[in-house]
């Protein structure tokens, strides 16, 4: 992924555009934590209705209030799990859904209020705006495939699609990912690397990129995990049970699919990938820690840090059966698991 060129005389623009990224971005990470406490509260399908201007103002009165508990009651959702819910229950899981649609909402303003002041000012360098453009895209996107994947609980059985919840959250790691980039481009654009630095950081490079692609692999089988609620089964470390592989392996129709759609299987995967991925990045960061300094080495310091944090909130969560505190520092800290190797690839790459 090539830095964005910068015309010369242009570094205090460069500075602002990659500070008002770097807001996006810290955006987007709430909104991917509150996405996941929405789901461990079981809130996410307690709005059924999906009003982009409209449903940015909550109920203010009580008719408002009735009319969306009156409509959520007569969801998949009220009728098979939560039938006899008082309004004050409604309330909490609202809340959480409502939360996260609006940071979703702010997300959108955020980036386009600012992209059309730079524009008219030409603030932005022109080889930047299709970048941009395809930002505003793929967040406008993110909006539509959540609301497709909110559908799916809203027809006859109360569950999303646990594929089209990993799509989502794959979508917003996307953005994620390539807003952080463009902004650090933005930000360390003009200070190469030496060559010699160049030289003996080659082989952490090509390991570094490896490691994310497995970081954001490792991510996305959580997603699988969470849509399937595959954390309440084989509540039991470094065993599954009392053997080291379930019996129950592979129960999905046909097999293959069980990664995907088999709760036993879906937990088995982000086990074994969790502990490679572990092994990987303690790995890289050893390598690292011999081979590269400057801020290189403070990322995969910190890769190293988040990644056996993330190893020890994966495995209470699963012992503790997902309390909904753990289970959403688990999901932050994937996060700050990724963005450390996102860091580290980047300037391991310039």
């Amino acid at each position: 992924m090539p830095s964005p060129p910068l015309h010369s005389g242009s570094r205090r623009h460069a500075r602002i555009i990659a500070a008002w990224l770097l807001v996006g971005c810290a955006l987007v990470a709430a909104t991917l934590v509150v996405g996941g406490v929405t789901r461990l509260t079981g809130s996410g399908l307690s709005m059924v209705d999906w009003e982009p201007v409209g449903g940015v103002v909550p109920p203010l009165s009580a008719e408002g209030w009735e009319r969306e508990f009156a409509a959520y009651r007569d969801s998949p959702e009220y009728r098979l799990v939560n039938r006899g819910m008082s309004l004050a229950e409604f309330k909490r899981i609202f809340w959480f859904e409502y939360a996260h649609r609006l940071l979703g909402r702010v997300i959108g303003l955020v980036f386009i209020i600012p992209f059309v002041v730079f524009l008219l000012r030409r603030m932005i360098p022109r080889p930047l705006i299709p970048r941009l453009l395809l930002l505003f895209a793929l967040g406008g996107a993110q909006g539509l495939l959540g609301w497709w994947m909110v559908r799916s609980g809203l027809v006859d059985i109360p569950r999303v699609s646990p594929y089209r919840l990993t799509a989502h959250l794959a979508l917003a790691v996307l953005v994620y990912a390539l807003t952080l980039w463009t902004a650090l481009s933005l930000l360390r654009s003009g200070a190469g690397n030496g060559a010699s630095e160049a030289a003996r950081s080659a082989g952490p490079r090509r390991g570094a990129a490896l490691v994310l692609g497995l970081a954001a692999l490792t991510l996305l089988s959580g997603g699988f995990v969470a849509g399937l609620d595959a954390g309440l089964v084989y509540n039991t470390f470094p065993r599954m049970g009392d053997g080291w592989i379930p019996p129950d392996l592979f129960g999905a129709n046909p097999w293959w699919l069980s990664p995907f759609e088999d709760r036993t299987t879906a937990q088995f995967s982000h086990r074994i990938l969790a502990i490679v991925l572990l092994a990987g990045v303690t790995t890289l960061w050893w390598a690292c820690a011999r081979r590269v300094a400057g801020a290189a080495r403070m990322w995969a310091h910190a890769g190293f840090a988040a990644a056996w944090v993330q190893a020890a909130l994966g495995v209470a969560t699963l012992l503790l059966f997902v309390p909904v505190s753990l289970a959403a520092l688990h999901q932050a800290n994937a996060l700050v698991l990724f963005t450390a190797l996102l860091g580290l690839t980047f300037e391991l790459r310039r």
